[in-house]
């Protein structure tokens, strides 16, 4: 795809958000106009960001992730696989910029929990939970059975840990999915299914990879007791000045850096013993990996400038007016949730690569457009129901248990491919955007309306969603498939 067009591309998804936060934030919001200024200067940013990102990730992490699966699988050596994954998975997770503040907001929510056990038991769980994964389509083992075992697993872990570290434990899986990390585990998939011949066409990798966390911080809190709730997680401290300094930038940079640096350094070490690419393609490569990195320093650089506090901003607003106005404005902050969640999953880099691989697994048979409209609509009510758990502070179980019990009984009546893009999704929606624009809005709705309860769950709800909603289009897709030939043979 041309620069121009992909340039074009990204802003009309990034428009949207921007159109929605300039309106709210000259009518509900009241935001001072240099702040509005910043949130314009931020969206330029996130645009030209995204664009040269999911360049490099096309030229670089995705050509390397898939030669990489094909080279296992071709070795024929299953315990070099298990182990290449498992230690992919633990480099890569642990290095997340994503999962050390997310270990931090544990850390600060929870007295007696300890940072460094939340990322190790992360890592852990990504990097067993990849293993079995990449064990699972080279054994034969149906995805459909394998989703089904873990998450019956997870809710039944459910009902042992302690009901406060439940959220925690669910948002894990989705602080997880980082930027670099879902396109080369989603890669790393296609390159196996490739050489295998598989007919899931290599989705359900990052779903079963997103199991592991789930799974490794309910057994944490179920060892240790999860700790004491110490009030209002890390996330809903202070408000950040909009705009960035140098401090800013040297830490946005620093995030790109530790994320890069892991994946490139098993780049290479996979090249020298297994890859074998020719000079030529892994400097081209190495090209894409540079202007992946670039592109999410500007990406990031450009969330931080204006995204979060915006998010924020508009959340408490919208919660002021909830909490004075009555029925009436539930019903219409979360009408503006709904639209929210909607326009901000369309922008998140791994949706685009999600959709990409999609459409060319597929053959053109599933459009790109057609998953972005379900995954909106998913996060749309995702960031709904989060907006009006944020006000009413009603328990996250009642959202999580009928979701997944949903999502699992549609499995059986969903086409194999997308059960694996369905779990696939669900990681992928629960993003750097989405948690820096629908994490602060929701804490905003709950200060608005004089709550200071945890604020873990909001992820995991937008993880959730996509799960039903894909198999959902995979059921209607099938259902009009059939009755076409039914009419045809008629």
């Amino acid at each position: 795809m041309e620069i121009s067009e992909k340039l074009k591309e990204t802003a009309l998804s990034v428009a949207p958000i921007s159109t929605a936060v300039l309106a709210l934030g000259l009518t509900v919001a009241r935001m001072p106009l240099a702040f509005m200024a910043w949130f314009l200067a931020g969206s330029a940013l996130v645009v030209a960001g995204l664009t040269v990102f999911l360049m490099g990730v096309e030229l670089g992490v995705s050509r390397i992730g898939e030669r990489c699966g094909a080279a296992l699988t071709e070795r024929r050596s299953l315990w070099l696989m298990v182990v290449a994954a498992l230690l992919i998975g633990v480099t890569v997770t642990a290095a997340e910029p994503d999962i050390q503040v997310f270990a931090d907001q544990v850390a600060q929510g929870f007295a007696g929990v300890g940072k460094a056990g939340i990322v190790a038991s992360i890592a852990a769980g990504v990097g067993l939970f990849l293993a079995c994964g990449i064990l699972r389509m080279v054994v034969g083992v149906r995805l459909k059975v394998a989703l089904g075992v873990g998450y019956a697993a997870i809710l039944g872990m459910m009902a042992l840990a302690p009901q406060p570290f439940v959220g925690v434990a669910f948002d894990a899986g989705g602080a997880t999915t980082g930027p670099l990390t879902v396109p080369f585990i989603m890669a790393l998939g296609l390159g196996v299914s490739t050489v295998r011949g598989g007919r899931d066409g290599g989705f359900g990798l990052t779903g079963i990879a997103s199991v592991g966390p789930v799974a490794a911080m309910l057994a944490y809190a179920v060892i240790t007791g999860g700790g004491t709730a110490a009030g209002a997680s890390g996330a809903a401290d202070g408000a950040h000045a909009a705009g960035l300094d140098l401090a800013a930038l040297a830490g946005v940079a620093k995030e790109v850096l530790v994320s890069t640096i892991p994946l490139c350094a098993i780049a290479v070490v996979l090249q020298l013993f297994l890859l074998r690419m020719t000079r030529r393609q892994f400097a081209r490569a190495m090209v894409g990996f540079a202007l992946a990195a670039v592109g999410l320093f500007v990406f990031l650089s450009g969330v931080h400038c204006g995204f979060m506090d915006a998010g924020r901003a508009v959340g408490r607003a919208l919660g002021e007016r909830m909490q004075v106005g009555g029925a009436p404005w539930c019903a219409a902050s979360s009408l503006a949730a709904f639209f929210l969640g909607a326009v901000v999953v369309c922008a998140e880099p791994a949706v685009w690569i999600l959709g990409e691989q999609v459409e060319r697994v597929s053959g053109g048979m599933i459009g790109r457009k057609a998953l972005l409209v379900f995954l909106a609509a998913a996060t749309a009510i995702a960031v709904a129901a989060a907006c009006l758990r944020s006000a009413f502070g009603f328990p996250l179980w009642c959202l999580l248990v009928p979701g997944y019990l949903l999502a699992l009984a549609m499995m059986p009546f969903t086409p194999g491919i997308f059960t694996g893009m369905a779990f696939d999704s669900g990681g992928v929606a629960s993003g750097p955007l989405t948690t820096a624009f629908v994490l602060p809005f929701t804490v905003g709705v709950a200060e608005g309306c004089g709550r200071t309860g945890d604020t873990f769950g909001v992820i995991a709800l937008v993880a959730m969603m996509p799960l039903v909603a894909i198999q959902a289009m995979g059921i209607a897709m099938e259902a009009r498939r059939r009755g076409a030939s039914g009419g045809k043979g008629k």
